[in-house]
């Protein structure tokens, strides 16, 4: 049962139009329960903006995605229980509900994701296959059960040890169909994980989300094979910002599917040749972790108690607006440029976000959407 009171109405919450993960905590740092972030919603979005209600989940269809959740072997870990991910918790768009298939213990333990190019060459998978059997000796190798490196990575890693799968669709949804029996061998002897309902078939912007949780649940990503500007060198963004070990293992300057990773050691990631290199620098805990940053379970935002006690006048809204563009910008700055209370602005951004007017990003960054700007 999750702390904030129902999984039922968290999982509404997390369904509802305008609720994405950094939105998600803020309603629940703000209103405590999902109850009553559920109740405040209308209200919210109406305040925003937003003519219409917004759309929110039944309960008939929230118990129904339990109910089939379990049918396909998985449950749901909230972002409040014990049992959630504490690495991946620590992401500022951590997934507010994971859906895990396996042994979820597997989570716990030291991580390293070894991801790289779906057209990989047959040395980089042969390279891939063989550290991730090294790695899996000592640590849990994670990866996409994609095409290639992702392929190789798990495949290596089950012959001497354990992985875990972070997959874009449903946990009944096997993709590519050719890894359908690597799909079902990992789910009955270690572990899948996704945010995504049973039986949503992936599909191009699911990756993106997939790759935060690959980076998340990890120590540190090395990357074998990656093109410049692959889904792969995302996930090393991602865990780099998030305080996580970035290794690379170099390639051939003639061959472009090695120019992402050569790239990456230009910029500072570890050159990798074997799986000491990785190990050897492997901290016991993120960068991030170490220099003070909480995990999930410390207020994030700064909002008022009682949680209505400030009303934001359409003034507040206006001087807000006007600050914003499509461009990300910092909410300190906001802040600063408003004249505004703190708390005054992180509420006039979170009823903005429910009427559809804005988006958040990690690192407490907001951006205009382009079709609000007038």
């Amino acid at each position: 049962m999750s702390a904030w009171t129902d999984q039922i109405d968290c999982l509404r919450l997390i369904r509802s139009e305008g609720v994405g993960p950094v939105t998600f905590r803020r309603l629940i740092d703000r209103y405590h329960t999902a109850a009553a972030a559920l109740d405040a919603l209308p209200r919210l979005a109406r305040a925003g903006g937003k003519a219409t209600p917004p759309d929110m989940m039944s309960v008939a269809d929230a118990e129904q995605e339990l109910e089939r959740t379990r049918a396909a072997g998985g449950r749901m870990i909230f972002l409040d229980d014990p049992e959630y991910p504490p690495l991946l918790g620590m992401l500022d768009d951590a997934p507010p509900c994971l859906i895990m298939r396996g042994d979820a213990s597997l989570a716990f333990r030291r991580c390293v994701a070894a991801v790289g190019g779906r057209n990989a060459s047959a040395n980089g998978q042969r390279m891939a296959e063989t550290l991730a059997a090294e790695l899996a000796a000592t640590v849990v190798v994670v990866s996409g059960l994609a095409r290639g490196i992702d392929t190789a990575a798990h495949t290596g890693a089950m012959r001497t040890g354990r992985t875990i799968a972070v997959i874009a669709g449903g946990i009944d949804q096997p993709y590519p169909p050719e890894n359908a029996d690597l799909h079902a061998r990992i789910a009955a002897t270690d572990l899948l994980i996704t945010e995504s309902p049973v039986g949503t078939v992936p599909q191009a912007r699911h990756f993106p989300r997939r790759n935060r949780i690959i980076a998340g649940l990890s120590l540190g990503v090395v990357v074998v094979e990656a093109a410049p500007k692959s889904g792969s060198l995302i996930t090393a963004r991602i865990a780099q910002e998030a305080g996580r070990e970035v290794f690379a293992v170099p390639g051939s300057p003639l061959d472009p599917r090695a120019r992402g990773g050569n790239d990456l050691i230009r910029q500072g990631a570890m050159l990798v040749e074997n799986a000491a290199d990785i190990l050897d620098n492997l901290p016991m805990q993120p960068t991030l972790m170490r220099s003070g940053k909480s995990g999930f379970g410390e207020p994030q935002f700064d909002f008022p108690e009682p949680p209505d006690a400030v009303e934001n006048p359409p003034e507040a809204r206006s001087a807000v607006l006007s600050l914003l563009s499509p461009e990300p910008t910092m909410v300190d700055d906001l802040v600063r440029r408003c004249q505004l209370s703190s708390s005054a602005v992180m509420a006039v951004l979170l009823e903005l976000e429910l009427a559809g007017r804005v988006e958040t990003f990690p690192g407490n960054r907001v951006a205009l959407l382009p079709d609000t700007i007038e």
